[in-house]
């Protein structure tokens, strides 16, 4: 048996076993197995759990790591050994970049996201004063910084806030006193939901606008969702739904519909698979094989720059609204440059 792996959460792990499990049905004599490395989000835990990738040689290709931070961590492992992997979720621009040639995104990185969330500020949002927070964390901080290059002089004030504060009372004062229409937050939902549920409980009423690590219904749990109508999400991903048959097959077996980056490792998870079936079972000719590979895809049509991430027609980064207790996407993308 040959064996896929990842570093990944409920909604990632869902779309790579759908389409492990439809691979199988169609090819019953050559199973493939999905097998969970859970890092658990940690770049601590990632080296060892991707020496132990290495070190299994029935496992070929890698669905993540998930997150940028375990990325950084266990990237470099896995390239050594010479194990393709592709992300469905980590934005990081930094990963490309370090000589890494096992390595493939298949989204958008922060590189295009950050940009964008400053246009739709600027453009959809009309905003004239802007806040930015960030939570100290590699994807937080550095999706911050692109949004306010993009800002520019519309940002009025930024501050950096502990991971996993006890509370957020001293950047919500700072941001009364500024009185923002805006407030943007570079970092991941738990501790989004609780600034935002502050914020909202000193009377503070600028849209809160926020990034991919916030797109998650755990979001709208933690701040509530009173709190969070109206908040906008963005995300170098494309909305499941836009695809109705992906979304039916999805629902069907697991009894609820796809969330972020389901459909991205879905499509993560058929490349591998469509290497298997051409008989690329060992690492270095499935490396060879997710290379130069073009196809279309649930998601975008997929094809990798030599830097391993997507082609740059590929990428399209779309904003998400908080309406009624539920995460809706918009109804189009949000323009390029």
């Amino acid at each position: 048996m040959t064996v896929l792996t990842g570093h990944l959460g409920r909604n990632m792990r869902e779309g790579a076993l759908l389409a492990v499990e439809q691979h199988n049905a169609r090819n019953p004599a050559c199973p493939v197995g999905l097998v969970d490395f859970d890092t658990q989000g940690d770049p601590k835990q990632a080296p060892e759990l991707a020496q132990q990738v290495v070190a299994d040689p029935a496992i070929i290709g890698v669905v993540g790591p998930a997150f940028s931070g375990e990325s950084q961590a266990a990237n470099p492992i896995l390239n050594q050994g010479g194990v393709s992997t592709i992300t469905p979720a980590a934005t990081d621009p930094g990963l490309s970049r370090w000589g890494r040639s096992t390595f493939h995104r298949i989204l958008g990185s922060d590189a295009a996201q950050g940009p964008a969330v400053g246009r739709y500020i600027k453009e959809r949002l009309l905003a004239r004063k802007v806040f930015v927070i960030d939570d100290m964390s590699p994807y937080g901080r550095g999706l911050s910084e692109l949004v306010m290059k993009e800002l520019g002089s519309l940002v009025v004030q930024s501050a950096s806030v502990q991971p996993n504060p006890v509370d957020f009372r001293g950047a919500v004062s700072e941001v009364e006193s500024a009185a923002p229409d805006v407030v943007f937050f570079g970092g991941y939902y738990t501790q989004a939901g609780r600034l935002l549920r502050e914020l909202r409980d000193a009377g503070v009423s600028a849209v809160f606008v926020s990034g991919d690590a916030v797109k998650d219904d755990g979001f709208v749990r933690t701040a509530g969702a009173e709190a969070a109508e109206g908040a906008v999400l963005t995300c170098p991903c494309r909305p499941p739904e836009k695809d109705p048959g992906f979304a039916r097959r999805y629902r069907i077996r697991f009894d609820h519909d796809p969330g972020t980056y389901s459909a991205e490792a879905y499509d993560a998870a058929t490349i591998f698979l469509r290497g298997i079936d051409a008989g690329r079972t060992r690492r270095s000719d499935m490396e060879e094989f997710v290379d130069g590979y073009s196809g279309a895809g649930i998601t975008t049509k997929i094809r990798f720059n030599g830097d391993g991430e997507l082609a740059g027609s590929s990428v399209t980064v779309w904003a998400y609204r908080v309406r009624g207790g539920r995460i809706v996407a918009e109804d189009r993308p949000i323009p390029g440059n």
